[in-house]
């Protein structure tokens, strides 16, 4: 089995855009707490590739691991699911 196509993909809302060809992107998943049961959202922050600073925040994307690209980025932008709410 080659290692070729197992890049993981996430999918998560832009939350800040300030950053040149960069966007921070919240990811959150609902996990099942092991003691109570209940369940729990919990949400982690990504660093992601956006070579030409299309995507803006609020905007719902698809993100994908890459190569190491910068020292807190290993994701690339790869595709618009939902477009943001514009003020």
């Amino acid at each position: 089995m080659s290692a070729t196509n197992l890049k993981r993909t996430l999918t998560g809302t832009v939350v800040s855009d300030k950053m040149d060809k960069t966007v921070t992107v919240s990811v959150v998943r609902k996990v099942k707490d092991p003691l109570m049961g209940k369940i729990v959202s919990v949400s982690k922050k990504y660093h992601a590739h956006d070579e030409n600073n299309e995507f803006h925040q609020g905007d719902v994307v698809a993100i994908e691991e890459c190569r190491p690209l910068a020292k807190t980025k290993s994701w690339r932008v790869t595709q618009l699911v939902e477009k943001g709410q514009t003020a």
